[in-house]
C-alpha cells in the first residue's frame, strides 16, 4: 500500500495501463515529477512486482516499463478510484473552498 499511496505510482501506473513506456516518455507525460523521483517510484513498482523493467541491448540501450499481469489487475481496481477523483473534483474542490472560507460567524 505504501508504494501505490505514494504521490505519483497511480498516475504512473494508468500511464502504463495503455501499453509499454520509456522512461523519457513517462517523465514527459507525467511534467511535474524529477528525474530522481521517477526512478524511485519506477524502482518500488518494480520491486513489488507491479512492472516490468525491459533493457533491449542498443546502444545506447533502450529501457521500457510496462504492467505486469499483477499491476494490470491493480489498475482494475484503481480504475474506480480514478474515475470517482474525476467525477467528484469540482465538488471535491468546493468542499475545500468552503472550509477554508473565513467564517461568517459573529461572536458575541
Amino acid at each position: 500500500m505504501s508504494t501505490i499511496g505514494s504521490k505519483w505510482a497511480i498516475l504512473l501506473i494508468g500511464l502504463l495501463q495503455e501499453r509499454p513506456k520509456r522512461f523519457s516518455e513517462l517523465k514527459r507525460e507525467v511534467g511535474d515529477i524529477t528525474q530522481k523521483s521517477l526512478t524511485s517510484v519506477l524502482r518500488e513498482l518494480e520491486k513489488d512486482g507491479i512492472i516490468d523493467r525491459i533493457v533491449t541491448p542498443t546502444i545506447p540501450p533502450r529501457v521500457d516499463y510496462r504492467l505486469t499481469p499483477l499491476g494490470h489487475s491493480l489498475w482494475k481496481a484503481l480504475e474506480a478510484l480514478s474515475s470517482w477523483a474525476i467525477e467528484n473534483h469540482t465538488a471535491v474542490a468546493e468542499a475545500r473552498r468552503r472550509y477554508n472560507a473565513p467564517s461568517t460567524v459573529e461572536v458575541k
